[in-house]
């Protein structure tokens, strides 16, 4: 690890303060590469996202993608994490937080729809970033890609149903074209493009070298991101900072409980990592346009998919940090060690 990735907290923590000092003093900079996007997917961040996953995705080979099968314990835990308990358990958390013991502290017009806005983010798991998550933990690749596919395979058609039932609505308005063009510049894409340069060039020190711009492009999306919200940040800190408690609660609570999990049922820390990364995680742009879409661009809706949206890559690299320091727990597991054996047999 180099010395800049060793501090790289400290490399997030400053570009937090630079992302809302540069949004509250040039507001209009920020107001007009916000509106630089396409069906509410800002382009310039799709644009370091890309400068982010790339280097990851140079490591799948398509041919080994058949071996993915032998990890499906990982594959149970992770889908049954993002559609069986997060929408729910961020309900739970919603209703218990913002609904009963924040109530007397936020706006009373808006408790209902920042319960929404909780709900929806948390029904729609992440996509590119999970990528760059999976990379800092050692994830293997091919499971992550093929668990990011799947997930969006199962997001068109249950994303709807599941935010319907919560919210009991009859009908969900899915911004699909946010969630196809997001798929095509986040996943189908990236993965042509790093399967042409596999044939192209030598795929492993090309991704050595792009590992630093990797990083970068990571810290500059911090900036854009909170400086894209650096007034509202400044306006009401309070409702962002009550927002923030359930929403981080529900990302220790589904990466603890997907990491366990997998621990219990003898999956290798390669796949644990990232399943408990993609448990936990949110696809913000679906999360947002759809909140925008049922509920106004000034709901509390879509300040709660934007609080998501901000506490999004200091949390998640918080997990990482988990993740990595508890290699030696994890790998103790009885569970983990007879798995381990057996493969060793084989």
């Amino acid at each position: 690890m180099s010395s800049f990735e060793r501090y790289l907290t400290i490399w997030v923590f400053l570009c937090i303060v630079v992302g809302v000092a540069l949004g509250h003093v040039l507001p209009s900079v920020f107001q007009a590469i916000g509106a630089a996007e396409v069906a509410k997917v800002n382009l310039p961040v799709a644009v370091l996202i890309w400068l982010m996953i790339i280097p990851m995705l140079l490591k799948v080979d398509f041919a080994s993608l058949s071996q993915v099968g032998r990890h499906w314990r990982g594959i149970g835990v992770t889908l049954f994490i993002n559609w069986a308990v997060k929408p729910f358990s961020m309900a739970l958390l919603g209703w218990l937080f913002v609904g009963y013991l924040f109530r007397p502290y936020l706006p009373a017009d808006q408790i209902d729809s920042y319960i929404a806005g909780l709900i929806i983010l948390a029904a729609a798991p992440c996509t590119a970033m999970v990528f760059v998550w999976s990379n800092l933990t050692k994830g293997e690749p091919h499971f992550t890609l093929s668990q990011v596919a799947l997930n969006d395979t199962i997001m068109v058609v249950a994303f709807a149903p599941i935010v319907g039932l919560l919210l009991g609505l009859s009908a969900i308005t899915v911004p699909w074209d946010t969630l196809i063009l997001s798929v095509l510049l986040y996943i189908v894409l990236p993965v042509i493009v790093a399967q042409m340069l596999r044939r192209l060039t030598d795929a492993d020190r090309l991704g050595a070298k792009l590992q630093p711009v990797s990083l970068l492009a990571l810290l500059a999306t911090l900036v854009l991101l909170f400086g894209f919200q650096g007034e509202q940040i400044i306006a009401q800190p309070a409702v962002i900072a009550l927002l923030a408690v359930p929403i981080l609660i529900q990302v220790y609570f589904n990466s603890g409980l997907a990491y366990l999990l997998n621990r219990m049922s003898g999956e290798e820390h390669c796949v644990a990592g990232p399943s408990a990364l993609i448990g936990a995680s949110n696809f913000f742009e679906l999360a947002v346009a759809a909140a925008i879409s049922l509920f106004g661009f000034n709901s509390g809706a879509a300040v709660a998919t934007v609080v998501g949206v901000l506490i999004e890559v200091p949390v998640m690299l918080s997990v990482v940090w988990i993740v990595n320091r508890s290699k030696g727990w994890y790998e103790r597991g009885g569970a983990v060690q007879t798995s381990a054996t057996t493969i060793k047999r084989v």
